[in-house]
């Protein structure tokens, strides 16, 4: 059976047409496009390669090797299959229906940038290790938990500085901050971990069954570690400024990163196509060292809890405090600074902003 996008009629060439202008940086909407073209292949791009690659032309230019590799690249994960442009052939008795490229939603277009990026990222590897520091035996022992986005960059760092956690008689630190923050961050660190749910996939559930992560429980975190090894040895640590002090060194320790809603949604959409491509501990890698810098340069508003949820987090917020202070645990920070607090200029990722991002991404991989 011969492909239809090498049947030699009006529309297919019309098709054709557009493929060419696109890749010479055109940007004419499809349903406007009037010419033809001769064939360049065997099946004709998806309308969502095509529509991508004219938004491209729009905010860039790509390069002709980035043009190419939109129109060739496929659109992995949950979503409809490479579509045909409406009008260019007739509808199939099944599947689904041709479409026009601007009628397509932003997640479609997403798909095939979070592929290209995926590439990227697993093109450009994994940046040269530091320098291993010479490991501090007689150092201050430690243990960080809680939660991830607190905890992982100040790990991360003191491995740097020879200060790996654990051994016998370690203090257990178990780091918070305002729980609406709290949420925000574990929804993050999955995201670059995993890829995983959207926000509010992820988030509408735990209010809904009024539960929390386990990482951001702090009274699960702290009981647990109070059963293993005492509670005279688990610390809560609600003051980031404390935590130098309590490990036992004297330079400052990194915060978390600080990336947008919209960064944060690409990075999970990013990170589910890179599970196709690599194993799950380089995956982790590839997004947090080769992904994020490039995520938290871009900036961008952050994210935060929506005001429909607010009077539940707070509500949870005051029992965890209470709970807290009950227990006994030494607390470093203020108790009250559990409580949500509001957040100017923060927000909850979208479609079109997270494709904007990939697409400013893309262009500039494709410039370098």
């Amino acid at each position: 059976m011969t492909p239809r996008s090498e049947e030699d009629t009006p529309g297919v060439r019309r098709a054709w047409g557009w493929v060419a202008h696109l890749l010479d940086g055109g940007t004419t909407p499809w349903r406007d496009w009037k010419g033809e073209g001769p064939s360049r292949g065997r099946v004709l791009p998806g309308a969502q390669q095509l529509e991508l690659l004219r938004r491209l032309n729009l905010a860039g230019p790509p390069s002709p090797a980035l043009a190419t590799r939109v129109v060739e690249a496929s659109a992995p994960g949950r979503g409809r299959p490479d579509l045909e442009l409406a009008g260019a052939v007739d509808p199939l008795a099944f599947g689904p229906p041709p479409v026009d490229p601007a009628d397509l939603p932003d997640d479609e277009l997403l798909r095939v940038a979070a592929g290209i990026l995926a590439d990227d990222v697993v093109a450009a590897g994994l940046p040269d290790p530091p320098r291993a520091a010479t490991r501090r035996p007689w150092a201050r022992r430690y243990r960080l938990v809680g939660d991830a986005l607190l905890a992982d960059p100040v790990r991360a760092e003191l491995v740097a500085r020879g200060r790996p956690p654990g051994g016998r008689g370690s203090v257990i630190l178990v780091l918070g901050t305002d729980l609406g923050q709290m949420l925000a961050h574990a929804w993050t660190a999955r995201s670059l971990a995993e890829g995983g749910p959207g926000w509010r996939d992820w988030l509408d559930p735990l209010a809904r069954h009024r539960t929390l992560p386990p990482r951001i429980d702090l009274v699960r975190a702290a009981r647990a570690w109070s059963d293993r090894v005492g509670p005279e040895r688990v610390r809560i640590v609600l003051d980031p400024t404390e935590i130098p002090r309590l490990v036992g060194v004297r330079r400052p320790l990194p915060g978390p990163p600080e990336i947008s809603a919209d960064a944060v949604d690409l990075a999970r959409r990013v990170g589910q196509v890179l599970g196709l491509l690599a194993v799950p501990p380089r995956r982790r890698a590839l997004l947090h060292e080769t992904l994020l810098p490039r995520l938290v340069a871009a900036g961008g508003p952050q994210l935060v809890v929506p005001d429909e949820h607010a009077d539940w987090v707070h509500t949870r917020a005051v029992r965890m405090r209470d709970a807290l202070l009950r227990a006994g645990y030494p607390v470093h920070g203020d108790p009250d600074s559990l409580l949500p607090v509001g957040r100017s200029g923060a927000s909850e990722p979208s479609d079109a902003g997270a494709l904007a991002l990939a697409m400013r991404l893309v262009l500039e991989e494709g410039r370098s």
